[in-house]
């Protein structure tokens, strides 16, 4: 195409591109290969990888295939839902959709220079909230893209509201045209399309009446599934830049009161309802210093990739550790001393966790508090740590040198476990550091480590980060 972007070529050529073939699948039987393009099913064109998966789900399939810019047929037949092993380069083939608003708390606005190139594309794509649970605001939806939410019945998704008051909502997104999430949610309903919602809770803007306001309206729709409350989030970068009053940290007296708000509202909505339905993020129940609620009133953890409920997991998987561990259920420790670095908000807690396995199995653990200089103190949770802090402050921690293995969290690097935010791979961080590192979700990973006869590795764990998506770029 003449005067075409690079970029935009770039993406057109690759548009469909098979990136793996699954050994023994029915697309391997078939002789497809690793970049090959999906032109079509069934004669119609796929513009992503819902189309795929809703085209192929049929008992007889025909794929128009691009191999070497040769096309060709290939059919299959096979039982009805029954995938043909393909994963692709790209999900969204023609480009991922941009969000189209001006939201004063967009974290985005706050990042500095240098971090993974996927980070900074600000998407605001429904096929990526139902692929891998983004939130999306549903301000740039078309009629093509409303007929195919139906046609295809992507539920649920994930939508970031904020607030319910229309008027709200449009100052919040700085989008005078956004629609009204109200009939929106309705709209989704009649599709039989269920949700999953966030507020990003600014001090001042829309806590108190128009969270209430907010939160009400949203349990009056049947088709909402979850309701998160997350506190807004900005680097110092980002508050130098923005320079609005609803761009702060909540203090504690006001954690304190947007957990007992939320507390009044999951009442209401365990008499009305099959569970708690809200959810304050980790952070408030942290920040205020409160008591984090038993794992029955997260109905499943829906949200936990948003911050909702990691910490009760932390917990209960360390208390089923602690069982194990006195019922003789590990071996005996075959390292001594081992340390964890994390992030500064929930060391606290950890440290009280690691202390209590420590005396159990009398070795030493020391858990080291990573404080971010990147972003600065208020973003204070470890997914967000780039690799450079764990370098400079580790370098200088004291018993270190000592310790037989150093532990990180698995969350802070991408969903392929290769890079920090900052693009430093993690092979880099242990040169530097000198010390065996292992990347772990919980408490009882470490143990299984410490425990483990001839310090052999631990049965691996499954991926549980929604990044696929945004490490793709950088990959």
């Amino acid at each position: 195409m003449a005067g075409e972007p690079p970029a935009a070529a770039k993406q057109r050529r690759r548009s469909g591109e098979i990136s793996v073939v699954e050994a023994g699948s029915l697309a391997a039987e078939a002789g497809l290969r690793p970049g090959d393009r999906i032109l079509a099913v069934d004669g119609r064109p796929v513009q992503d990888q819902l189309d795929y998966r809703f085209r192929t789900a049929e008992e007889v399939v025909t794929l128009t295939v691009s191999h070497d810019g040769v096309e060709g047929a290939v059919e299959f037949e096979k039982p009805a839902d029954e995938p043909l092993g393909i994963e692709f380069a790209d999900d969204a083939f023609g480009g991922t959709t941009l969000c189209n608003n001006k939201c004063f708390f967009c974290f985005l606005k706050g990042l500095p220079k240098g971090l993974r190139k996927s980070l900074y594309v600000k998407d605001d794509d429904y096929r990526l909230s139902f692929l891998h649970g983004n939130f999306v605001t549903l301000t740039n939806l078309e009629e093509a893209d409303w007929q195919r939410l139906g046609e295809q019945r992507l539920s649920p998704l994930n939508v970031s509201v904020h607030a319910t008051d229309p008027a709200l909502r449009r100052e919040m997104l700085g989008n005078p045209r956004a629609p009204d999430i109200r009939g929106q949610l309705r709209r989704l309903a009649r599709m039989g399309v269920s949700v999953q919602t966030q507020v990003v809770l600014c001090p001042g803007v829309n806590d108190g009446a128009a969270l209430d306001e907010t939160v009400g309206e949203l349990l009056g729709h049947a088709n909402v599934l979850g309701i998160s409350v997350v506190p807004v989030g900005s680097s110092l970068e980002g508050e130098k830049r923005i320079k609005h009053p609803g761009i702060r940290a909540c203090t504690t007296a006001e954690a304190r009161a947007v957990v007992r708000q939320i507390r009044r509202w999951q009442k209401r909505a365990c008499a009305t309802r099959n569970g708690a339905t809200v959810y304050p993020s980790d952070e408030f129940y942290l920040t205020a210093g409160a008591r984090i609620p038993s794992a029955n009133l997260y109905d499943g953890f829906s949200q936990w990739e948003n911050g909702v409920g990691m910490t009760r997991t932390l917990m209960d998987d360390w208390g089923r550790a602690r069982r194990r561990i006195r019922a003789g259920r590990y071996g005996p420790p075959v390292l001594r001393h081992v340390t964890i670095a994390t992030g500064a908000l929930i060391a606290p807690t950890l440290r009280r966790l690691a202390a209590e396995a420590a005396d159990l199995l009398d070795i030493r653990i020391d858990v080291i508090a990573i404080h971010n200089t990147l972003f600065g103190e208020r973003v204070n949770v470890a997914g967000l740590l780039p690799g450079s802090d764990f370098a400079e402050q580790l370098a200088s921690a004291r018993g270190l040198a000592r310790s037989e293995r150093l532990f990180l969290p698995r969350a802070s690097l991408d969903y392929f476990g290769r890079r920090f935010l900052d693009d430093l791979r993690s092979e880099e961080l242990s040169a530097t550091l000198r010390c065996p590192l292992t990347f772990a979700y919980t408490l009882s990973e470490v143990i299984e480590w410490v425990t483990v006869e001839g310090g052999g590795t631990p049965a691996p764990r499954p991926l549980r980060s929604n990044g696929r998506s945004w490490a793709v770029a950088s990959c």
